[in-house]
């Protein structure tokens, strides 16, 4: 199949279809005239855009966190856990890294292990090697909408088994889910992957089932600088709804300066409906999901719920509509599902506490915003015309050309060449452009405030202050200034 934007047609999808589902022996519980008749039934609480929609009318932002063990039965206790005592209004279902690599053998090998063991011995919940029946007992088990959240760079089989299953919410793209997880995936590949999900979302969609997308904006989670999250999501966004996807979240991770984050989010929609209308594509609905922190996590415990809390504070004066909570065991490893609730109550307390409010638009904030903008506007006309109008052609051609260019993401196909470093307030600036699209007014900018950092620790700007930046949060800062 030649890689293009354009809808995917029937028969190209049923061809694909047949081999998806007999990748796993699961695949054959699907059916998905079946699958449509189910989601009708569901109550509208448990749909994940309507609920969606509701924070977004609102005006709150709700929390999810991130969770998912190996069997079936402590799965389940684990979401009632993280309903009840986490008062979560979106739960989760963490895919374990066997399945996001489609390696079901080892999944089902890690499942045995695991009731043998008594414990969990994967990273997540192995939605495929449980099968359709088993999904449907998570649907039914709570009272809130659960969503699929993984990595996975080819998640076709995943999607199909998880939507008949019932759930109304899938993450992820060909970028975000390639980029920044996998060494050697070709990205065309990807693409057309999840182009595959994305029809799957679509036909759902035409059958009147409300499937929730989201890209997954912090990428690698580790100084991201906006116009590169943004151009990313915004690019996975377009693909999606040429697919027939009605409802889009957009995803952003925090970096640390409120302003910039905050500008970052008032931005993501505002570029997704114009570059949308841009190509003559349907208006859908769009929401907004921001991540807290996603680097590295203080060891003491008391220091993460202060990182938590500085992530509720942003999602809530940016009006995010979803935030996506952290816990206080971040940098011990996979979280007890006391810690995990503990991390939601924090985020809620915030929210609650910050319900109405907002941030003053100030020139600072709105040199931010128009600092974004222009930045991911200039990636996303070169993407465009690239590809002589075809955005995934584009796509392609931009991360060769390092026209997109992913920090610290082990792809062999990202080109690797920019490097981000924090000004004096902590905002996220490019100390290295790679070969980005920028004028040289933009590049100046970034100088400028990079050098005015410079200037205050006495020393030049380069590679160690990178490093600095890196692990300051988990040392109990934002900017990695040097010891005195």
């Amino acid at each position: 199949m030649k890689l293009t934007a354009a809808k995917m047609n029937q028969e190209e999808f049923a061809r694909q279809r047949q081999a998806v589902l007999g990748q796993w022996v699961t695949g054959r519980e699907v059916d998905f005239s079946e699958a449509v008749a189910y989601h009708k039934e569901l109550p509208e609480s448990k749909i994940f855009a309507l609920k969606l929609l509701e924070a977004k009318n609102n005006g709150s932002t709700y929390a999810q966190p991130r969770a998912g063990v190996a069997l079936l039965n402590e799965h389940l206790e684990l979401m009632r856990y993280l309903q009840a005592e986490g008062e979560a209004d979106f739960l989760p279902t963490t895919i374990d890294s066997y399945t996001r690599q489609n390696r079901y053998p080892e999944a089902q090998i890690g499942i045995d292990e695991s009731r043998r063991a008594g414990r969990s011995m994967l990273n997540g919940f192995p939605a495929v090697n449980h099968g359709v029946a088993a999904c449907r007992r998570i649907i039914e088990s709570v009272s809130v909408p659960v969503q699929i959240r993984h990595g996975t760079p080819d998640a076709r089989l995943l999607a199909e088994i998880t939507l008949a299953g019932g759930f109304t919410a899938f993450e992820g793209g060909g970028i975000s889910y390639n980029i920044p997880y996998a060494k050697d995936v070709p990205l065309e590949s990807t693409l057309k992957y999840w182009q595959y999900v994305d029809r799957l979302a679509g036909l759902y969609e035409e059958e009147g089932i409300r499937i929730n997308r989201e890209p997954f904006g912090p990428l690698t989670g580790t100084l991201v600088p906006p116009s590169i999250s943004h151009a990313v999501t915004i690019i996975e966004c377009i693909l999606a709804v040429a697919q027939g996807v009605g409802n889009i979240t957009l995803g952003y991770g925090q970096c640390g300066n409120l302003i910039q984050d905050t500008a970052a989010l008032h931005t993501l929609p505002i570029l997704a409906e114009e570059y949308l209308a841009r190509l003559g594509l349907p208006a859908v609905t769009i929401t907004t999901v921001f991540h807290q922190w996603m680097g590295g996590f203080p060891q003491d415990e008391a220091k993460a719920y202060g990182v938590i809390s500085w992530g509720a504070v942003t999602a809530a004066l940016a009006k995010a509509t979803k935030v996506i909570v952290k816990t206080p065991h971040e940098a011990l490893g996979i979280p007890t599902k006391e810690a995990n609730a503990a991390g939601i109550r924090t985020t809620k307390q915030i929210l609650n506490m910050l319900r109405g409010q907002t941030l003053p638009r100030t020139a600072e904030l709105a040199s931010e915003e128009k600092v974004i903008l222009e930045e991911t506007r200039l990636i996303l006309d070169q993407v465009l015309d690239l590809g002589e109008g075809d955005i995934a052609v584009g796509t392609v051609r931009a991360f060769q050309a390092g026209i997109i260019d992913v920090p610290f993401a082990p792809s062999r196909f990202n080109a690797g060449k920019i490097l981000p470093v924090r000004d004096s307030l902590g905002a996220v600036r490019f100390l290295d452009f790679g070969n980005l699209p920028f004028t040289g007014d933009i590049k100046d900018y970034h100088r400028e405030r990079i050098a005015r950092r410079g200037r205050e620790e006495g020393r030049e700007p380069a590679f160690q202050m990178v490093i600095d930046d890196i692990y300051a949060i988990g040392k109990g800062i934002l900017v990695g200034r040097p010891r005195s």
